[in-house]
């Protein structure tokens, strides 16, 4: 005699209490897979970072080229075209001042960038560019047949520094850093000291010195120095332009 047929046994493997039991995965539910369903929309506070991330680009930019050494590279421009204005007219103890005063700000505009991490491409073209023209302009205006400064040596100068600004609009345009190496610091260091004594004898303020310190011959010594390394540095700043134009390599090179 057959038993009668008992009710139907459950699903031992709902889809609920065992998925790995099933034939067939469940369906991902979770926020992280909904993110990768095909035709699925992300939530709209995804979205709104965008254009914020634009304008705080936008208002980097804006702050890199308005930082303190850029600020103090402005004022330093302004205070070139004073003391020249002061050479001009033979207001020497004033022009010796603000030389000194201008000079000192390049120092002092490096250490902040460096310091604070505000260097910027801005300024690493724009500092330099006020450096030649405070000393390309006070060596000419300063030079004299018989005076420390000869004119052969302002013209060195200036010629060493067209072709250096020259040499870094190239590099710079390329995206390679050519900022202020040793002997480019030493040049403009010697340039700055041998100015600063010729203004300083003009001034009257030599007078005031040990009578073992005399003006004009530490001028003149300055003036020589100035004008070998300004031409050396010249010379090794364009061979290695050069070289890192021929053979595409390197990351940065120095000059100022």
């Amino acid at each position: 005699m057959s038993r009668p047929p008992g009710p139907a046994r459950a699903d031992p493997s709902p889809a609920g209490s065992c998925p790995w039991k099933s034939s067939r995965p469940p369906a991902m539910t979770s926020r992280a897979s909904s993110h990768r369903e095909p035709g699925h929309r992300p939530a709209a506070r995804m979205h709104t970072g965008a254009r914020p991330r634009r304008g705080m680009h936008v208002t980097a930019s804006i702050d890199r080229v308005w930082t303190v050494p850029n600020v103090l590279s402005l004022a330093r421009l302004v205070l070139a075209i004073a003391v020249f204005v002061m050479i001009e007219r033979e207001a020497h103890l004033a022009a010796f001042v603000g030389f000194v005063i201008a000079a000192s700000t390049d120092w002092i505009d490096g250490w902040y960038a460096r310091r604070f991490g505000q260097v910027s491409r801005v300024g690493r073209i724009f500092d330099p560019l006020v450096d030649k023209v405070l000393v390309c302009g006070a060596a000419i205006l300063v030079t004299a047949a018989d005076g420390p400064i000869r004119p052969w040596m302002a013209v060195v100068i200036v010629v060493r520094e067209l072709v250096v600004t020259a040499i870094r609009a190239e590099m710079e345009r390329s995206g390679r850093d050519f900022s202020a190496g040793p002997a480019g610091k030493l040049k403009m260091v010697l340039q700055c000291v041998a100015i600063a004594l010729v203004l300083a004898e003009r001034a009257g303020v030599g007078d005031l010195l040990p009578q073992w310190f005399a003006t004009a011959e530490v001028a003149a010594w300055t003036a020589w120095a100035a004008v070998v390394a300004t031409a050396w540095s010249g010379v090794e700043y364009v061979v290695a332009a050069r070289a890192l134009l021929r053979d595409g390599a390197g990351d940065s090179t120095h000059a100022t």
